[in-house]
């Protein structure tokens, strides 16, 4: 069965992440005419100009004065970083053939999670080793009544074979509970493959809009991204446990799961991150990237600098063998 219905197109190139298209090549190793380029090029098509009160013309005066054309390439491409990094998005990227830019989103707020007590502790419950089923990390919870799914990244291999395991392996539990706290993204693909198996009816996750003009509210859409039940599916209670390192496809998901009736998201903010970038060349060689759409829910709500969770929950840093998230939710889903 198809499980996946998603009515915008998208091409993949750069990352599992982004979208890419080139301008017409234009050539040029003069810092001036490339700040004014990438400068342009940001202005007419970066999807959260409004959104985040960016003043770009102020930011186009500040490094204006800081360009000339005796400049080295390495002073250069730092101004230019710089600049990017003003729009403060985790999908921004300068790319040279000696550096590349990056915004560390994940720098928005504390870790939520301590590996070293979720392995100890929850991981390996009881003293029992849990499971390793592909990128899926697993093991029974609460005495039993519960399954804690451990899952870091997106990495482009989910298959509905693992998903299948696992929903069988805990059908007869209470509730899930899935843990993508500093998943830091990656590929789309794995988060559709995941929502199919959680659903029990075709299910509208967000809508997207697509930057398509120079103004700052020139967009195309919206598309709607559903999701239709595949495979084994579990629709019992389910957590999704979030917090700021959960960014780009994790708060994806996150945002998907939030329009699934039994799923409460627990936890902290996610990083945000969700505009899928465009890609483009300097006219100097140099490659970017930055967010060319907007996700939203389905009430209008736009979530870029992260997905609120139902519940606020953190861990407590003086605990050394448990995690109180993980506990809060095998507590409701036991209730």
């Amino acid at each position: 069965m198809k499980h996946i219905l998603y009515s915008i197109a998208l091409v993949l190139t750069f990352s599992s992440c982004e979208k890419a298209f080139f301008d017409k090549e234009i050539k040029s190793t003069s810092p001036t005419e490339n700040f004014e380029y990438l400068w342009n090029q940001c202005n007419t098509k970066y999807a959260f100009m409004d959104y985040k009160n960016i003043n770009w013309d102020e930011r186009h005066a500040y490094y204006k004065a800081r360009i000339n054309d005796g400049m080295t390439k390495e002073a250069l491409f730092t101004e230019l970083a710089n600049m990017m990094n003003d729009l403060k998005d985790g999908h921004v990227n300068l790319v040279s053939n000696f550096n590349i830019s990056n915004y560390h989103f994940n720098f928005k707020g504390i870790n939520n999670i301590n590996e070293r007590i979720v392995d100890e502790f929850y991981l390996k419950a009881d003293g029992v080793n849990g499971y390793s089923t592909g990128p899926f990390l697993h093991n029974f919870v609460g005495n039993g009544t519960v399954g804690y799914i451990r899952f870091k990244e997106f990495p482009g291999t989910v298959t509905d074979d693992q998903l299948d395991f696992i929903i069988d392996r805990y059908q007869n539990t209470k509730g899930l509970i899935i843990d993508v706290r500093q998943n830091g993204g990656g590929a789309v693909s794995d988060l559709w493959k995941m929502v199919s198996h959680l659903i029990s009816e075709k299910t509208l996750c967000y809508q997207t809009f697509t930057k398509n003009g120079p103004g700052r509210n020139d967009f195309e859409g919206p598309a709607n991204a559903f999701a239709e039940p595949n495979g084994k599916t579990y629709t019992k209670k389910i957590y999704i446990l979030t917090d700021r390192g959960t960014f780009s496809s994790g708060s994806h998901f996150t945002l998907a799961m939030r329009n699934v009736p039994h799923a409460v998201i627990m936890g902290d903010t996610t990083g945000g991150g969700m505009g899928l970038p465009n890609g483009g060349q300097l006219p100097n060689g140099w490659t970017y990237r930055f967010s060319v759409t907007s996700t939203r829910d389905l009430d209008g709500s736009n979530f870029e600098n992260g997905v609120p969770p139902d519940v606020i929950s953190f861990i407590n840093p003086s605990d050394s063998n448990k995690d109180a998230v993980i506990e809060a939710a095998i507590l409701e889903i036991n209730k």
